[in-house]
């Protein structure tokens, strides 16, 4: 029950999730409809050239057709003038043998001035994941007020978000850049969960590549958010055309026409992006406490950090010795809950994912968790309930914890969301780990999948696996990152194990 990349969450996660989560933060983003005359005073993201009537890209995955996005920017006539940006993704795989499709489509209204602000937006999701609309706008104190819309539900209004960091330059920081020769700082106000963060875009040296049987000079500039952390590289001519996104080693966005974009290769992502194992895994590594080793070629330093389940160390050919080890947590270090976060807070948060603080969440976690205060115990109380609850169901998505509670399915993502929330409702800080876990499927072949569980403080963290009903997750488990961050998809496709010891 392994997760797939899809927009939104991209543990793999997602990889996807950079592209429908942050439309702005690729610098690929706009094009206008058609040149407008300028008012006295144009921000340069409207100077800068580009085509006119919007650019359509196919978007590939490990060189396999699974989606394709359309960028435009729109002068909008009249005084003050505006600027509107729009984004649209579309993702369309199978997923073991159902399919699955997202369509996630944002528009965004700016000053057209230089440094101008961001005044309104439109989020709109539908398809695997659940239907809704996010509709915010400036409040006359300079925040921004926002409203979310879901068939069945009365509109929501959600709490006022802070005035946004977020200007018109940063709706395509690429062309900008390209056009300033110099570095764009700037930040992008993130569709899925409503934050802000920072975006920084550098110009690199430019490249010869061969464009429709032609070399032509191509710009360069490469972006990376504060949230996904994934180097995003657009190729760019002179003219102003994006002809190549580059989304980490993993993912392409290629200029294409709208017909040839939306011709869809119904890729099956599960086996695509597995990790095949030379041999399979001994059986002591699914024991607790239990231990395997494993070489790898293929992971960056930054994911080496050491854990109290994962130790590295480096070979001189250049792989990469690792230890995953499973344990239960030291009663001695146990916690009564509600238990203080370590690291501040944010693994008790309420937000518009988890949404920890829904009543119906809190109701529920109350529910299973009853009277019993040792942390450790609650937390296998709600590993449970989530393991015996929730049908299987491989690609049946929900991006809210209050959805997933109310279809009682889905994959190991969403066993994850849910199991988090109740959790934190529980006075329990607790967050989604994302990376790979052991399993020889039909076809026999021994592989490391993408999936998604659960890390819990306890009085000393600990992992759970909801999806398997796991109270302690098995050294099977391989952990890269947490909270469906897209910084862990670039390992997809690179990430090989030579040796299972």
């Amino acid at each position: 029950m392994t997760r797939t990349p899809r927009p939104m969450s991209l543990a793999l996660v997602s990889l996807c999730a950079l592209l429908a989560g942050v439309p702005a933060a690729w610098a690929g983003a706009p094009a206008p409809t058609k040149a407008v005359s300028a008012p006295t005073e144009m921000s340069d993201v409207v100077k800068a050239p580009r085509p006119q009537g919007g650019e359509f890209f196919g978007l590939y995955l490990m060189d396999k057709k699974v989606g394709w996005l359309f960028t435009d920017l729109v002068v909008m006539p009249g005084e003050p003038a505006r600027v509107k940006s729009i984004n649209q993704l579309v993702f369309k795989a199978l997923v073991g043998t159902r399919l699955s499709e997202r369509n996630h489509r944002e528009e965004r209204i700016y000053e057209a001035k230089p440094g101008g602000r961001l005044l309104s937006f439109s989020v709109v999701q539908r398809g695997d994941g659940g239907d809704q609309t996010l509709e915010g706008a400036t409040t006359p104190e300079g925040g921004m007020s926002v409203v979310r819309k879901r068939l069945g539900h009365a509109d929501e209004v959600l709490p006022v978000l802070p005035a946004t960091k977020e200007r018109v330059e940063d709706v395509d920081q690429a062309r900008v850049a390209l056009a300033r020769k110099a570095k764009v700082d700037g930040f992008v106000l993130d569709g899925m969960d409503l934050e802000t963060y920072g975006l920084t875009t550098t110009v690199e040296p430019a490249e010869q590549r061969t464009v429709n049987g032609v070399k032509v000079k191509l710009g360069k500039a490469s972006s990376i958010s504060q949230k996904e952390k994934v180097p995003v590289v657009s190729y760019v001519t002179q003219r102003g055309e994006m002809v190549l996104v580059d989304f980490g080693q993993t993912m392409q966005a290629r200029k294409e026409t709208e017909a040839v974009a939306k011709r869809m290769d119904l890729v099956e992502v599960f086996g695509l992006t597995r990790v095949v194992l030379p041999k399979p895994l001994p059986e002591s590594a699914r024991a607790v406490p239990g231990s395997v080793k494993l070489v790898v070629t293929g992971l960056p330093e930054k994911f080496r950090v050491e854990t109290y389940r994962q130790k590295f160390a480096a070979r001189p050919d250049g792989s990469v010795d690792v230890t995953l080890q499973a344990a239960a947590p030291s009663a001695a270090a146990r916690k009564p809950r509600p238990v203080a976060d370590p690291e501040g807070g944010k693994n008790l948060k309420s937000d518009l994912i988890v949404e920890s603080d829904a009543p119906a969440i809190r109701e529920q976690s109350k529910k299973i968790v009853g009277d019993e205060k040792d942390a450790y115990r609650a937390a296998q109380k709600v590993n449970t309930w989530v393991a015996t609850h929730l049908e299987k169901d491989y690609g049946a998505s929900a991006d809210r914890a209050t959805d997933v509670l109310r279809q009682k399915r889905g994959d190991c993502t969403e066993h994850s969301l849910l199991s988090v929330a109740l959790l934190r409702a529980a006075g329990i800080p607790a967050r989604r780990v994302d990376g790979v876990i052991y399993m020889v499927n039909q076809d026999g072949v021994p592989a490391l999948y993408w999936h998604e569980w659960v890390e819990a403080f306890v009085g000393e963290w600990t992992q759970l696996d909801p999806t398997f009903n796991q109270p302690v997750a098995d050294a099977t488990h391989f952990a890269f990152g947490y909270e469906g961050n897209a910084e862990i998809t670039p390992l997809i496709g690179t990430l090989k194990v030579t040796e299972v010891k």
